[in-house]
């Protein structure tokens, strides 16, 4: 088990090479010759693993084509897109980042970003969960997007560095889509079982028809270190769960308290976010906070807006 970010890196037989002074004139040729060797070897294993790692799809530095291979029906407006990864590739993500795709529209090109839900424990494909808005531009061409057809993207982009065990809980505010950037770090969470860090997700939604990925977050609540409260504007009779607009009196019961030791990260729809948090000043600075989560004594320090 472990909790940190693990890379390719190989050790070296440099340890050795102190051994050699203590042996005798005769023997330091060969006690060389063997670090030499070594090392070689070392070298050429190395070589022979990245050589057989998949090979990273994305480039943050040009869009690349990526054809669809599946779509799948989540909701009303919300659809799963499956991309085929070439050559058993992986999109080289780190939690937290996401992804950008551009549509050209009427001679101009849109561009908008995306967080996967998949990462590199799935190579050759990708998969984006994106909710269709008949006013969107990128969403709308996701709408129209059949299997066979493809989509540009760029990437990824790193929203911030996740690390394990860095804080003691952390609370999840976000609502319709705004799930995916969360699903991302649960899931990083849930994978490492040396990650004790808590989460407190408060999912927001008009129906309960309109719960994305409902499936598998239910599941991840089986875990002890998750637990899920989902609110609904509209919820049906008998519903269990929180119900109306977001107030402070649910955050302060749902989220853990302000503390260095806690973080609370929001995403949704712009009349989600003025509320909680306020908005982002740009897509790179977060801006002042604002909202119910500064009413309530965090600081800007202990919230991150997507």
């Amino acid at each position: 088990m472990f909790s940190g970010v693990v890379s390719r890196g190989f050790a070296t037989a440099g340890s050795n090479a102190g051994r050699a002074n203590a042996l005798p004139s005769l023997g330091r040729g060969f006690v060389a010759a063997g670090v030499v060797g070594g090392a070689a070897t070392a070298l050429w294993t190395q070589r022979a693993y990245m050589a057989a790692a998949p090979p990273v799809a994305l480039s943050p530095s040009e869009f690349r084509k990526f054809k669809c291979v599946k779509v799948e029906r989540l909701t009303a407006n919300t659809n799963k897109y499956v991309f085929e990864l070439p050559d058993g590739g992986v999109p080289g993500l780190t939690v937290a980042s996401c992804l950008v795709c551009k549509v050209n529209i009427d001679g101009a090109d849109v561009i908008r970003p995306y967080t996967p839900t998949t990462g590199d424990e799935t190579p050759g494909s990708m998969e984006l969960v994106v909710k269709v808005y008949d006013q969107g531009k990128v969403s709308k061409a996701f709408g129209e997007l059949k299997v066979g057809g493809s989509m540009e993207m760029k990437g990824p982009f790193k929203k911030f560095e996740y690390k394990p065990n860095d804080k003691k809980e952390i609370g999840m505010v976000c609502g319709g889509s705004g799930i995916t950037p969360m699903y991302q770090v649960i899931d990083a969470i849930v994978r490492n079982p040396a990650d004790k860090t808590k989460v407190k997700l408060v999912f927001c939604n008009v129906t309960q028809e309109d719960i994305i990925l409902k499936g598998q977050i239910d599941q991840w609540a089986q875990d002890p270190r998750v637990s899920v409260t989902y609110v609904l504007d509209k919820p049906p009779a008998g519903w269990q769960g929180g119900a109306g607009y977001l107030n402070q009196k649910m955050l302060g019961a749902w989220l853990p308290a302000p503390s260095p030791d806690n973080m609370v990260y929001v995403c949704g729809p712009p009349p989600m976010m003025n509320s909680v948090s306020g908005p982002k000043k740009s897509a790179a600075e977060q801006g002042e906070l604002a909202g119910m989560l500064a009413a309530m004594g965090y600081s800007k320090e202990q919230v991150f807006k997507f």
